[in-house]
């Protein structure tokens, strides 16, 4: 132990003043005594490796005292020692010392040097000689090996380094608000390169001074005695009662991280002695830093009290949703041209005129509705292949402003729950879209029902999902219709409903299409399309328009508008004409033209084999797709005999496989097929002879046994055409006029006839 020291480790000025006296009288007494002797003060800059043994202690001989200094490089540089991983920074502590002696060498800046700094931080009224300096950059302090004369004493320099520090104060160039500070070392340094880092939190080990001696367990009183003197202690805790730890301990919390540093290395090793409660044979301090757990009161919080949490939660991040996607949402939709998706063609399809002046008369009078200020829908029914989106959206709507198209078939074929607010988010344009959040929130309510009994009310359903897309797309609508009203107006004294009752022609147009696709494995999305609808034209919000294979359409859409009449367009096939003028305008699309003063020969005046067109019209019928389909195969170089028998060909095997060979299985879409294969190769034996049969006839037969179900079916899945007649059902067609040829090929395979006429 040093001799001068007060209750907290300081000597008092009286005592300071006995030293000096004492350190005075000593140092005359070895001037007369002896020749003087040179102390220089030049400081020799080494590293820790080629002067430190292998074990990493350091000892002071003879004559020598270990001095810890601390705040003279920047504690942030301990970051860099980490980095040993990289392949280019093996060995950080090595660049770093080479760096700061490259900076002592250069000496253009002094106060960066920190030799420059241990050198003012050593008194000059005592005779010192700094022998070594070996840095601790992780700690961002040094160790100064002294010499000084045999007649000066530890206790003595203490004294004279903590006055002289009192009076100067010397403060780095990186932190001007602490100076520098230094303490003999009292114990045996260990001079580690561990991945250990300063802590303001220290772990002190009481260790035996050798093997079979035991070590003594220090009370808090010792403990602040031995450390005060480094900083002000936050707390004192020892080892817990009962802990079977070895060795021993107690842990230290000091106010700041520098008094740390400075107790762990002028402290460790310390070995204190029996006088002082260090045992029988002494005890030894082992220092460690801990990392100080942080206080988480709020994450406990939050854990411990689900109840209040996850409501909250719930609230905010709806709250969060509304205020911030709903308003960007409504106001990019308002931009008709940008989230109001245009699915438009970029130009007409090759000899779609023909077809649109056969059909003039249903165009305008489409037109005429969308005029007109009655709240009902528009239905265009037709087949699949005749052309009702080309002559709604190409035609019917061509230069009108503010349409949205709806593809009913991505929503309805989507799987999953997610998959379904997502197609439908994308039809509208609905931005954002967090699809996946739907199965999330779900598991987030199953776990706040098993924790707290109820559920949060967090996750939705697909139905109130949906509702909320339709609804926001209603509002977006509506501001598009009202966009370019002004108070200039002449009726602006209406109100907003009044206003678009009033102006039919400021009504977006909504049109459906595929309504009804694929209904009987769910009608979920078709009954909340239809409400929706509904909603948009009893409010004078836009008008719909639905596009729709199936010719029941009636009953869906009467339960969203059960006293309305619909307005309804049934297209048909083309007549011969037609379709012969569309098929040559197909070939001819494609014809390049000569020069100015030559024009090149159009294909349908240079071919020869055009003649059997006629026959192959007859055949084909007047179906859009069909007809598209031979003319690119004439194209191809075929002629039109063998391209009308390659559909033929297509057309039967597709009969086959699907109405009659696979009907034991599941149908492609899912849903299971209704009908038998004798009721089918019935259809298409009566149909191969006559172009049509009797309804009832038919379903009086012994193989529908007046049950229509299979006749229904068979119409859905376009094998047959069922038309009617008052109100009532009253002939069946083949459900495509080449089916009329496909179904004769059939029944012309004698083996294939002979098989289901046994069955």
């Amino acid at each position: 132990m040093f001799g001068v020291k007060t209750v907290f480790g300081r000597a008092t000025a009286s005592q300071r003043q006995h030293a000096h006296r004492t350190l005075n009288r000593t140092l005359h007494t070895a001037k007369l005594h002896n020749p003087p002797q040179a102390y220089p003060r030049a400081a020799r800059f080494k590293s820790t490796a080629p002067a430190v043994p292998k074990s990493g202690h350091i000892e002071a001989g003879p004559n020598e005292s270990l001095l810890f200094i601390d705040n003279i490089v920047p504690l942030r540089l301990s970051f860099l020692l980490s980095l040993t991983n990289l392949p280019f920074f093996t060995d950080p502590e090595k660049i770093l010392q080479k760096l700061l002696k490259q900076i002592h060498d250069d000496q253009r800046i002094p106060a960066a040097d920190p030799i420059n700094i241990v050198d003012r931080a050593l008194p000059d009224s005592i005779s010192l000689s700094v022998k070594q300096i070996l840095p601790r950059l992780k700690e961002g302090g040094a160790y100064a090996k002294l010499l000084h004369h045999p007649k000066v004493t530890r206790p003595d320099i203490e004294v004279a380094l903590q006055e002289y520090l009192e009076k100067t104060l010397p403060k780095p160039w990186f932190n001007p608000f602490r100076s520098v500070g230094s303490h003999l070392v009292r114990g045996r340094p260990w001079l580690e390169d561990l991945q250990r880092y300063p802590s303001q939190k220290l772990r002190v080990e009481f260790l035996p001074t050798g093997p079979g001696a035991e070590a003594a367990e220090l009370p808090e009183e010792t403990l602040y005695t031995l450390f005060r003197t480094y900083g002000k202690l936050g707390d004192i805790k020892p080892q817990p009662t009962g802990s079977k730890d070895l060795p021993k301990y107690a842990t230290m919390y000091y106010g700041n991280i520098r008094d740390a540093i400075m107790a762990k290395n002028c402290m460790h090793g310390f070995v204190l002695p029996e006088s002082e409660g260090g045992g029988k044979n002494g005890t030894v301090l082992k220092m460690v830093y801990e990392k100080r757990a942080k206080a988480r009161f709020l994450r406990d919080w939050i854990m411990n009290h689900p109840r209040i949490v996850i409501p909250i939660v719930a609230a905010i991040v709806a709250s969060v949703t509304v205020a911030v996607f709903d308003p960007w949402f409504r106001s990019q939709l308002t931009r008709a041209n940008e989230i109001l998706l245009f699915k438009r063609h970029d130009g007409e399809n090759a000899g779609m005129s023909v077809v649109w002046d056969d059909r003039r008369g249903d165009i305008e009078q489409i037109r005429t509705w969308l005029m007109e200020t009655a709240d009902t829908f528009i239905v265009v029914q037709g087949p699949r292949g005749s052309g009702k989106k080309e002559l709604v959206l190409d035609e019917a709507l061509k230069g009108r402003r503010n349409t949205l198209h709806i593809d009913c078939k991505p929503i309805q074929e989507a799987r999953g729950d997610s998959s379904t607010i997502f197609a439908a988010a994308r039809e509208v344009g609905y931005r954002p879209v967090f699809s996946w959040m739907n199965t999330f929130s779900s598991m987030i309510d199953l776990a706040a029902q098993g924790t707290i009994g109820t559920k949060t009310g967090f996750s939705e359903t697909l139905d109130s999902q949906l509702q909320k897309i339709w609804q926001n797309t209603t509002n977006a609508l509506k501001e598009l219709a009202l966009e370019g009203r002004n108070k200039d107006d002449k009726d602006s004294e209406l109100g907003d409903d009044e206003y678009l009752e009033a102006h039919p022609e400021r009504r977006p147009v909504v049109v459906i299409d595929n309504f009804l696709h694929k209904s009987q494995e769910s009608s979920l999305v078709y009954d909340k399309i239809s409400e929706w609808a509904a909603g948009l034209t009893t409010g004078n919000v836009a008008h719909v328009i639905f596009l729709t294979n199936d010719v029941s359409f009636s009953k869906s859409l009467s339960k969203a508008l059960p006293d309305r009449v619909f307005r309804q367009v049934s297209l048909g096939d083309c007549s011969p004409e037609v379709a012969k003028r569309f098929v040559v305008n197909h070939l001819n699309a494609d014809a390049d033209e000569g020069s100015k003063n030559e024009k090149k020969s159009l294909p349908s005046e240079t071919r020869e084999d055009l003649d059997e067109l006629d026959g192959c019209i007859d055949i084909l019928g007047g179906r859009l797709t069909d007809l598209e389909f031979l003319a690119r195969r004439i194209k191809t170089g075929e002629s039109p005999n063998k391209a009308v028998q390659q559909i033929i060909d297509q057309s039967a095997s597709e009969i086959l496989k699907m109405y009659i060979l696979d009907i034991g299985t599941a149908s492609s879409n899912g849903a299971t097929r209704s009908w038998t294969p004798e009721q089918a190769w019935l259809l298409i034996k009566s149909l191969a002879t006559t172009p049509s049969l009797r309804y009832n006839e038919l379903l009086l037969s012994d193989t529908f046994k007046s049950s229509d179900g299979a006749l229904l079916a068979l119409e859905q899945f376009e094998l047959i055409t069922i038309v009617s007649q008052n109100g009532r059902p009253h002939s069946i067609k083949p459900g495509k006029p080449v089916y009329q040829a496909a179904f004769k090929q059939l029944v012309a395979d004698r083996v294939l006839k002979a098989r289901l006429d046994l069955a």
